[in-house]
């Protein structure tokens, strides 16, 4: 078996685990610092992932539950404050790194393990990841330790591998409650059944049941709350693949995600792990572990880079494919004694992170590089919603109570929602609505807290740019007070919100066939 092949003696190991565990316990230390020390904003979407949590359920409108939970698991210890907002992110990836060194020693040695937890403790794509609250972290963890129980039934005692096939399940369950693109490792459970008969004999009927039902019972709350609500989740997913785009077949996009996953899992890493699965495979050199991790690498990457180019792919979109692909290129580099390219590729990449720490704490070394645009939707939400608040208040004193203040955008929504959570929802402050833009809702605002006519009686609008402005005035009966707020981003950028009171909301009816509103008619001169 492979875990005996790639044995490494008592104290090699030992040396190894505690350098692991020095490394990841530091690099989450001064993750832990820069996440209280920055000034940067939450990111919208996470903006929207604490709204969610303040009421619990078992599925939202775009993203599986797991990230309300722990977003609430931990403003519940320390408060609703940004860091705490996004406390579990530098945790997760750090318990992620630990649990890729087990299961890299049991595949490819210790030296092995200890590199395959650096090479995704400084990904890029995971340097990112853990200054901000999103689905990829809890998705990686879960991933991580439905790997390492499958890797660990190879050699297990019967009553242990029983244990291992309910574990297994349960963990990619709730990496489904994290991020449906948990698929992939169905996927990858599938193809290395189908391809390798050392896989068929890690199964029996009664590890194959147990792995179901307890997959099944974790996952079941999640399809009941979609059932329950015309499966939005899963019709928000698929509509994000946009495959009823208008351009098929782009090369530029392909071409485009490819060269970003350099950026996301870290030049060397990737080159080492595309070269490595096309050199080895086509000289039929692989490994059993090189053939178990592919099978969990590879279907993201090419799945993906597939709808890339017949539509379109965010660079994240493949980020399952990299708990695998940090133990295969490290793996692969401890095999070669590539120990140069190894150390040259952390050397770059730990020079990323150490730039991304800095520009967290002090974002002006963001503006000073030319950069600064990559952080101008984390910066100037408080200030946006404090105009809006300011208006609200003048408004009221001035001309009486307001039904509402109606958003045309979800970013400015959420950002309401979180930074005017001190004022909005008070006695006297009018409630928060969403002027729905189509025929249906296409966020959860949208769906959950769309203005009608009662809270159109007479709302201030809240317009992101001012883009639909002409569309939401043809909506209602008479529209006054237009007043023009800018926040300055940086010395270059600044974010316009367009505020002015509407009354009588009567939107006109949206298109049948694409579900937009009438063309607004051209304005008199």
């Amino acid at each position: 078996m492979q875990t005996a092949i790639n044995a490494s003696p008592p104290s090699i190991e030992s040396r190894a685990w505690r350098a692991t565990l020095l490394m990841v316990g530091t690099l989450t230390a001064i993750r832990l610092i820069a996440l209280f020390a920055t000034p940067l904003e939450l990111y919208p979407d996470e903006a929207q992932y604490w709204l969610w949590s303040r009421e619990l359920a078992f599925g939202y409108f775009s993203k599986p539950p797991m990230i309300a939970w722990l977003i609430w698991l931990t403003t519940q210890i320390g408060g609703d404050a940004e860091g705490w907002v996004r406390l579990s992110a530098p945790f997760l990836h750090g318990a992620t790194a630990l649990v890729i060194h087990r299961f890299a020693l049991r595949l490819y040695g210790a030296w092995a393990g200890l590199a395959a937890a650096a090479i995704y403790s400084f990904m890029p794509g995971v340097v990112l990841s853990s200054g901000l609250i999103a689905t990829d972290a809890p998705l990686l963890f879960f991933l991580s330790l439905t790997i390492w129980a499958y890797v660990s039934l190879s050699d297990a005692q019967a009553g242990r591998r029983y244990a291992l096939a309910a574990g297994m399940g349960a963990a990619l369950g709730m990496a489904f409650l994290s991020k449906y693109a948990a698929v992939y490792a169905l996927g990858g459970l599938a193809l290395h059944f189908a391809v390798s008969a050392e896989g068929r004999r890690r199964w029996s009927p009664a590890i194959a049941g147990l792995f179901l039902v307890a997959f099944a019972l974790v996952l079941a709350p999640n399809l009941v709350w979609n059932a329950a609500n015309q499966f939005s989740t899963v019709k928000h997913t698929a509509a994000n693949a946009n495959w009823n785009a208008q351009q098929l077949f782009n090369f530029r996009e392909l071409i485009e995600f490819v060269g970003s996953q350099f950026g996301v899992f870290g030049p060397v890493p990737f080159a080492v792990l595309i070269g490595g699965a096309i050199g080895l495979g086509v000289k039929k050199k692989l490994q059993s572990p090189d053939l178990l991790l592919l099978c969990f690498a590879l279907p993201p990457l090419i799945v993906v880079a597939g709808e890339a180019f017949v539509s379109r792919a965010n660079a994240n979109w493949a980020g399952a494919a990299f708990v695998a692909g940090s133990v295969l290129a490290a793996g692969w580099l401890v095999r070669w004694n590539a120990r140069r390219w190894l150390i040259g590729g952390l050397a770059l990449q730990a020079l990323f992170a150490v730039f991304f720490v800095a520009c967290m704490v002090n974002p002006k070394v963001a503006d000073a590089t030319g950069l600064s645009n990559g952080f101008k939707r984390v910066r100037g939400w408080d200030q946006t919603i404090e105009a809006v608040i300011a208006r609200v208040r003048e408004e009221q004193a001035l001309r009486g109570p307001l039904s509402a203040v109606a958003m045309d955008d979800r970013f400015v929504y959420n950002a309401a929602a979180y930074y005017g959570r001190d004022y909005f929802g008070q006695p006297g402050a009018p409630p928060l609505r969403m002027w729905v833009h189509e025929a249906y809702a296409q966020n959860q605002a949208e769906t959950e807290t769309p203005l009608d006519a009662d809270y159109g009686r007479r709302a201030l609008i809240v317009s992101l740019e001012g883009g639909y402005r002409p569309e939401i005035e043809q909506d209602f009966k008479a529209v006054s007070g237009l007043q023009i707020a800018r926040v300055r981003l940086d010395k270059t950028r600044s974010r316009r919100v367009d505020l002015f009171i509407a009354e009588g909301f009567a939107p006109l009816p949206r298109d049948p066939v694409t579900g937009l509103p009438p063309k607004p008619k051209a304005r008199p001169r």
